[in-house]
């Protein structure tokens, strides 16, 4: 003989049943227990994808900052290199007109007036 199925009336789903785990031992979720399958592959897709999104944003962010350093460096190394080429052009002028270029700065005279002379004029 072939066995009756008995339609039993199923309990309410309650939040303690969902936080428990007991709803994943229900007759509806047994019967399409492949398709809860594929949602959970799916979401651990999107969480490991989203996972190397973030690293590949790390590593671009860390680029960024290395291209603005070699930026400012490059910056820095050209106008080094304008003012050098101007002091060497200048040099040549200055050759040109047989000056030479001090080896010591100058020293700067400090005039101090008298108290007495200061009212004599």
């Amino acid at each position: 003989m072939a066995k009756r199925t008995t339609n039993r009336p199923q309990k309410k789903l309650t939040f303690i049943d969902i936080i428990k785990g007991n709803f994943l031992n229900r007759d509806e979720i047994k019967i399409h227990y492949k398709f809860f399958l594929l949602l959970f592959v799916l979401m651990m897709a999107m969480i490991y994808s989203n996972h190397l999104v973030n690293k590949k944003i790390r590593i671009v962010n860390a680029l960024k900052e290395e291209t603005e350093e070699y930026k400012s460096r490059n910056a820095y190394a050209q106008s080094k290199l304008i003012k050098v080429k101007m002091e060497s052009e200048l040099g040549k002028e200055v050759a040109a007109d047989s000056l030479m270029t001090l080896e010591s700065h100058p020293h700067k005279l400090l005039i101090k007036l008298d108290s007495s002379d200061a009212k004599t004029k």
